[in-house]
């Protein structure tokens, strides 16, 4: 896999015969005056295409549910994954609204860092891991005899399972 997004060619409404390299696996930011294509490149052509390709390689009993969207004005793009874009439009706002929910971002980033992320305890910094009960036990029989030990589970109401 490409270190980069290379995007050769695009025409895509203000963009003029455009060719940039964009890194991949990184936050980039797409900066500019008014109407000097930063929408253009961001939606119209990378996740445009990103999605194009997505939708392509799912069935054609998948895609029949699904908006087609048309191909960029671009000579080619290479190293692009499937991609997913946050659109800037006017919502009603809460006081109990952030910009991940307002974004719609929030649920994608849970997903995130649950793949991603190590939970850690806030107190001592050690890890957290699930263990087996086997492993259960054998963490509290090898603790000093005395030693106090909590055990905590959740408690499921209403919910099947």
């Amino acid at each position: 896999m490409l270190d980069s997004i290379i995007i050769k060619g695009a025409r895509e409404h203000n963009l003029k015969d455009l060719t940039v390299k964009i890194p991949r696996n990184k936050a980039t930011v797409i900066t500019g005056p008014s109407g000097s294509g930063k929408s253009s490149l961001a939606i119209d052509t990378i996740y445009a295409e990103g999605q194009r390709r997505y939708v392509e390689s799912l069935s054609a009993y998948a895609r029949q549910f699904l908006d087609q969207l048309q191909k960029p004005d671009v000579d080619s793009i290479e190293g692009l994954s499937p991609s997913i874009a946050i659109t800037q439009r006017t919502v009603a706002k809460s006081q109990r609204s952030t910009v991940g929910t307002i974004t719609e971002i929030y649920d994608y980033m849970r997903v995130l860092y649950t793949r991603i992320g190590s939970p850690f305890c806030y107190n001592c910094g050690s890890p957290i891991a699930s263990q087996s009960v086997d492993g259960i036990i054998q963490t509290v029989m090898s603790l000093p005899i005395g030693s106090r030990v909590q055990v905590l589970a959740p408690i499921v109401r209403d919910r099947k399972g």
